[in-house]
């Protein structure tokens, strides 16, 4: 007790309890004016891993293409598609799009040319669109129902449903930092940036952290302005929303209302659990005094960092109530304990004793959860690192509030005088001891069967992130997915990108530089890349993808190709006549048909191919890789001239990142929890045998997870990490307790019993706790809130249960601490 921090925290804490809760709550104020600087973030970015070359890639992309966000809208009239009262309504609706505030485009199929009769020769600027007063709309609709280009896009199959595909101008401000920041830190990787560009990286990087909150917060008004704009619409049509951003923003939307909705739920029934179990108003103030300080100290410091919460990371706050509960809890019973036990002993001396006797186990406690969620930092994953950190901070805070705030709230209450009971109701704890007594030997081959349908489990589990299997079938956003992937192709997609062989075009070869005369410019000139031969392979791997049957709509010049030869009546289309037709397609429909999937100068083509996110027995990362190399087989590429790209494939590389990262950081966690274990218990047979209740519960809940088909995916992949957390909390707690008491006890069976019926409650009333109060995730609407809330209730049993069986029974039979005395 001479060491100065130790008198300078008794001082304090026990001399002058109200000067430490003053400055806990001026911390708490100061953090709170941060707080309204905490932000959720489900930009793609936010979702992708960090350096990705897939990202740059598509980055290169959508700036040579020109393509930028967009968003669909499938609008199905309650009467007839094709009735002029009803295509005024379409029209009116299209308008309202187009004056919304950095809506760039808005195609469907009225305005979509309507060729009727026309040769193909005959195609100008000066086309018919549907809204034409002369325009037969019985013809018009079985045009369009067979265009290659819009069916199944812009019109359903069965002629009932419109789409209407909304595109946001592209940000320019936004793509110049982003270009600027990507070139800067690839010199940085290539080479040693001068001060200069340094400090250019540096200020480009904080201009883009800060411009992508403008950004985020105005995607998030375009959507909620086309979604008033289709408000004014549904009276008359059933409408749905779909595309990439809308997906992006109602997740945000989702996790916002659970966080608003839930947070008030689970500590209503967290306050009941607590007041079931301890009666007493204090009891249950404090631990919510200690939440509320720890979870406003995090949301100000996030605030104030600028870290934003993800999608992955936003169930941070319910995990930082799980430790601050647990934390306060083992106060809270270990003091009683005291109370119950030394009746002769002041108020003072009980409560310093208790504090002095959990601490060494709360500190090793909090530190292994630490390391345990510190193994989410080799990720390679921005927001599961991000998160990582979040909950090592967020484990320190709540040890820091815990055992500063918990004894000065003590410290300044006068002494509850109430009798205290070592009875319970409900004996759970002296129950689990009389099982293990009873079956003895057989709880371990009790455990060995759980581990083999754990291991079982694991082999079933998968890696899959499909969005449309996040919300629950009744919900707007499940129904609308589920639309768009029956009557307009998918809504999610990725790009197929074909370098072509550099070689002479067979167009020169047939007509030679005489022809040139005629097409003097440099657009005429681009026109000789148009070949006959070249035609028939974009067509060709254009059908190759739309035969795939887990593929929707294929966008791509494939499909002018199709309408072409429809227009020239079933003929052959040569290189002359692809010559000709590209000096006369419509600037208009150039931009529609043509730039976004052709570039002549690189040679290069591209595939957007959406995916049926709805189908059954989808797996992403197989249908890449089939479609890749299916491609080079098919059609003689070598590997590096196909390329995929898109937000789909980034999420792919994701989800295979995760899935390794997720074998390699369970075996580092483990063992650095292990050696923990060995500097706390200073016996590597102690260490042992405390690991492998944290293993099994880490195996049982992942092998849940593999029998109930419930895919790891960017959502649950937290969750060994937070099996391991919680399991660890209870091992070390009962460890220590059970080293300490055998010194009294000299056998290991009595040693077990009291164990139970003393910190064997404090685990047991934390479980308790949690379990109630995170059961109410179950009513959500958000499919992986439920799964968060299911999951962690269930890892808390399964270690409640492991560290009063297992590992009791484990100490039993090899005896660790030696040979009993009596």
């Amino acid at each position: 007790m001479s060491f100065s921090p130790i008198k300078l925290y008794n001082e304090f804490v026990f001399g002058k309890p109200g000067f430490v809760i003053l400055n806990l709550l001026l911390i708490g104020v100061f953090f709170a004016w941060h707080a309204q600087d905490f932000r959720l973030d489900a930009s793609a970015d936010s979702l992708l891993l960090d350096n990705d070359p897939d990202l740059e890639l598509s980055r290169e992309i959508s700036a040579r293409y020109g393509t930028g966000d967009s968003v669909i809208v499938a609008y199905t009239p309650n009467g007839e598609l094709f009735d002029r009262t009803t295509l005024e309504r379409l029209a009116g609706l299209r308008e309202d799009l187009l004056a919304i505030d950095r809506i760039g485009a808005v195609d469907s199929i009225l305005n979509v040319p309507i060729f009727g009769d026309t040769p193909l020769t005959g195609i100008s600027e000066d086309y018919l669109t549907i809204l034409d007063e002369a325009q037969n709309l019985e013809l018009a609709q079985k045009e369009i129902m067979t265009n290659p280009i819009f069916q199944n896009a812009l019109l359903s199959p069965d002629g009932e449903t419109a789409g209407l595909l909304v595109g946001f101008e592209i940000d320019e401000i936004s793509t110049q930092l982003l270009s600027r920041r990507t070139e800067l830190q690839r010199q940085q990787i290539s080479s040693v940036l001068p001060p200069e560009e340094m400090l250019e990286l540096e200020r480009i990087e904080k201009e883009y952290a800060e411009y992508s909150v403008i950004f985020a917060d105005r995607q998030h008004e375009i959507i909620s302005s086309i979604r008033e704009v289709l408000d004014n619409y549904r009276g008359d049509a059933e409408i749905y929303l779909g595309g990439a951003p809308m997906i992006a923003d109602d997740l945000v939307t989702f996790v916002q209302a659970d966080l608003r909705t839930f947070s008030i739920a689970v500590v209503l029934l967290i306050i009941f659990a607590l007041g079931m179990i301890f009666r007493k108003l204090r009891w249950v103030a404090i631990p919510l005094a200690c939440c509320a300080v720890a979870g406003i100290v995090m949301v100000g410091m996030l605030g104030l960092m600028d870290w934003r919460v993800t999608v992955v990371s936003s169930n941070f706050i319910s995990l930082l109530l799980i430790i601050t509960i647990s934390l306060t809890v083992h106060l809270i019973v270990r003091y009683r304990e005291l109370r119950a036990t030394r009746h002769f002993s002041n108020h003072d001396k009980l409560l310093r004793h208790a504090v002095k006797s959990m601490f060494r186990p709360c500190l090793y406690t909090a530190l292994t959860t630490a390391v345990a969620f510190g193994s989410l930092i080799v990720s390679g994953i921005l927001p599961i690192i991000t998160f990582g950190w979040m909950m090592m901070m967020g484990v320190g805070t709540a040890l820091v509030v815990v055992f500063l705030l918990f004894p000065s709230i003590m410290a300044s209450l006068k002494v509850d005088n109430a009798n205290l009971s070592s009875g319970l109701r409900l004996d759970l704890t002296g129950a689990l001891a009389r099982f293990t007594d009873k079956f003895k030997g057989n709880v371990l081959i009790l455990y060995i069967l759980i581990i083999v349908l754990s291991v079982l489990g694991l082999t079933q589990l998968r890696v899959e992130n499909s969005f449309i299997d996040y919300f629950r079938e009744g919900t707007e956003i499940y129904q609308g997915m589920s639309l768009l992937d029956d009557k307009l192709g998918g809504t999610l997609s990725f790009d197929v990108i074909v370098d072509l062989p550099q070689e002479e075009d067979d167009f020169l070869d047939d007509f030679g530089q005489g022809f040139d005369d005629g097409f003097g410019d440099t657009a005429n000139n681009d026109a000789y890349w148009f070949t006959a031969p070249k035609m028939a392979q974009v067509e060709a791997i254009h059908n190759y993808l739309d035969d795939d049957p887990q593929t929707g709509k294929v966008l791509s010049f494939g499909s002018v190709i199709q309408l072409a030869k429809i227009l020239n009546d079933g003929e052959p289309i040569d290189g002359l006549l692809w010559a000709l037709l590209y000096s006369r397609i419509p600037e208009t429909l150039k931009d529609t048909v043509l730039t976004p999937f052709v570039s002549v100068d690189d040679k290069q083509l591209r595939y957007n191919v959406r995916v049926i996110e709805s189908a059954e027995n989808l797996n992403r990362n197989e249908l890449l890789l089939r479609i890749e190399q299916g491609i080079e087989t098919e059609f003689g590429f070598l590997d590096e001239e196909v390329q995929l790209s898109g937000i789909l494939v980034m999420y792919n590389n994701v989800l295979q990142s995760l899935f390794q990262s997720q074998i390699l950081t369970i075996g580092v966690v483990m063992f650095a929890i292990m050696l923990m274990f060995l500097v706390l218990f200073k016996s590597l047979s102690i260490a042992f045998i405390c690991i492998i209740p944290n293993a099994i519960a880490a195996a049982v809940v992942l092998g849940i997870m593999g029998w109930l088909d419930i895919p790891l995916d960017i959502m649950t992949i937290t969750i060994a990490a937070i099996s391991v957390g919680i399991g660890v909390d209870n091992t070390i707690h009962y460890m220590e307790r059970f080293r300490r008491e055998y010194v009294r006890f000299g056998n290991y069976r009595e040693t077990m019993f009291f164990c139970h019926n003393s910190i064997g409650r404090a685990m047991y009333f934390t479980s308790m706790t949690i379990v109630a109060g995170f059961s109410i995730l179950s009513l959500s609407n958000f499919i992986p809130t439920i799964v968060f809330g299911l999951l962690t209730s269930f890892a808390m049993l399964v270690a409640l249960v492991g560290s009063l069986t297992l590992l009791p029974q484990l100490l039993i039979t090899f005896k660790p601490l030696g040979a009993e005395i009596r």
